[in-house]
């Protein structure tokens, strides 16, 4: 498999190693993080790959993560994600399948799970406490072996994504994007562009050094390959929507504007209703086909 792959390594106590992998299709990275003294590991945000042409999946990235794991003598801890993704289907239930590994999410997935029920036309359809592990609050902690991990609320891209600080290493999901491109759109159901800022300057008041790892790349206006990380430092000098300083009322205008020019993602109505259920693709029918609820005339038409 065509894959781009970096190690970020770590930088002594309490600091862990970061593997970067990069999904093209979808321009989303994923992250296996490793406290290096314990061995324990984390995986973040992994993509199970979707066709949208003809339905099918697979779990490539995944296999790829069993592989690393076995290569580096690891062992997985958490299975965690970020939010429930719009532009992919999360790999978390197939990974908790074949390893035992609790998988998590940020607690407010439950309202955004109300918000899509309503779209969907579904009463009822996703349970998150059913679905994941553990759900977990603004500002609690965990252990990855001898590294802790924090969690930060940080909407706006949604109202329940959350960022992991594990020591030296943020990430951040859908808030910021390279320096060079600036920040994620803000504007799917129950996002806002204000609460975005707010998440954009919280990351900002971690350690200057502090590794930020971000949610998707797609390349450049200067570059082709997919990049992943920065800093906290290089963020607040030079990231194209926030950099220097800009205003709250100049971001909200700013990226107010551009998302007003972007259409939804390809495969948003496909990925919620596997995303908010843990990666579980819908039930099959009483005659076993698997099949997607695709609501008409929910969202306004794309010129």
């Amino acid at each position: 498999m065509a894959m781009t792959v970096r190690e970020s390594l770590s930088r002594g106590a309490g600091s862990p190693s970061v593997l970067g992998f990069h999904d093209k299709a979808t321009g989303s990275c994923q992250y296996l993080v490793w406290d290096e003294e314990s061995r324990d590991a984390a995986v973040i945000d992994l993509v199970q790959e979707f066709d949208p042409r003809g339905g099918a999946v697979r779990h490539r990235h995944g296999e790829f993560v069993l592989d690393e794991i076995a290569r580096r003598g690891l062992r997985l801890a958490w299975i965690l994600d970020t939010h429930p993704h719009a532009d992919h289907l999360m790999d978390g239930a197939w990974l908790k399948a074949r390893t035992g590994a609790p998988h998590a999410i940020g607690e407010k997935v439950v309202e955004i799970a109300r918000l899509w029920e309503d779209i969907y036309g579904t009463p009822g359809a996703f349970d998150p406490a059913r679905d994941f592990d553990r759900l977990w609050r603004d500002g609690e902690t965990f252990a990855l072996g001898g590294l802790t991990v924090r969690v930060m609320l940080h909407s706006g891209h949604t109202l329940g994504s959350v960022s992991y600080v594990v020591g030296d290493a943020a990430f951040v999901h859908d808030t910021f994007m390279q320096p060079d491109i600036g920040t994620s759109r803000a504007d799917f159901p129950g996002g806002d562009s204000g609460a975005l800022y707010d998440s954009l300057m919280s990351i900002l008041s971690l350690p200057d050094e502090t590794r930020i790892f971000v949610g998707h790349d797609y390349g450049g206006p200067d570059r082709e390959a997919p990049e992943w990380e920065s800093t906290v430092a290089e963020q607040r000098a030079a990231n194209k929507h926030v950099g220097g300083g800009v205003s709250r009322e100049d971001f909200i205008a700013l990226r107010d504007a551009r998302d007003a020019t972007l259409p939804l993602p390809h495969r948003i109505l496909q990925s919620l209703q596997v995303n908010l259920r843990g990666g579980r693709l819908p039930e099959p029918d009483a005659s076993g086909v698997r099949a997607f609820r695709y609501p008409v005339g929910r969202f306004p038409f794309f010129e």
